[in-house]
């Protein structure tokens, strides 16, 4: 039986990934508009992510930037 994905962690490398929506769900405080809203994410950076946590858990910022960073 697979684990469940923990939404707070980039599941490309595990890092805590500062979505402000998980934090709100946490808090209950509500957060500023999550870092991720303004970010490009390419097929090929979203191709990467586990089936499993498609939908659930999003990428850190240091992920995203290093794909952006990287020649296609």
């Amino acid at each position: 039986m697979p684990l469940p994905v923990d939404a707070t962690r980039c599941p490309l490398c595990g890092s805590d990934n500062r979505c402000a929506m998980e934090m709100q769900k946490a808090t209950g405080e509500p957060q500023p508009p999550c870092w991720c809203v303004s970010e490009t994410f390419t097929p090929e950076l979203l191709a990467r992510i586990p089936e499993a946590a498609r939908g659930t858990a999003c990428l850190c910022p240091a992920c995203v930037k290093s794909a952006l960073a990287a020649p296609r």
